[in-house]
């Protein structure tokens, strides 16, 4: 009996649910992009070649602007956003991105490949193929 297990990567589960934003937009703004893209998340474009990537999620804005009573067109992307984000590279084994991401608490993360973000992958995509 073979033990032989099929390696799965990230690029085999990531998703492309995910929309880029600039930083200076407002969060209303970011919303509707939410709405008409059905993004999962946005990523924060970087500002020049020293700079990170950013990355808000709905749970941010629910925190940062609605239980804070914010209002939405008065508050910029870059006020809510996690910056710097842990990134995975598409060739990284699932098991691994577990890992990475319970060591330090993340849900998701975006995937960087040659500087260029080319997907993004959450616990949802690892467990649904890392475990069949």
């Amino acid at each position: 009996m073979s033990t032989e297990r099929n390696l799965v990567r990230v690029a085999d589960v990531m998703m492309q649910d995910y929309a880029m934003v600039d930083g200076l937009m407002s969060v209303k703004d970011a919303l509707r992009i939410f709405k008409e893209e059905k993004a999962s998340l946005l990523i924060v474009k970087k500002r020049d070649a020293d700079d990170e990537f950013g990355l808000v999620l709905l749970s941010d804005i629910a925190k940062e602007v609605l239980a804070k009573d914010r209002s939405p067109g008065r508050v910029n992307v870059y006020e809510v956003m996690a910056k710097p984000v842990i990134s995975v590279e598409p060739r990284m084994d699932v098991r691994y991105c577990a890992r990475l991401f319970d060591n330090f608490g993340l849900s998701t993360a975006p995937v960087i490949e040659q500087g260029q973000v080319v997907g993004v992958v959450s616990y949802n995509e690892i467990v649904l193929a890392g475990l069949q």
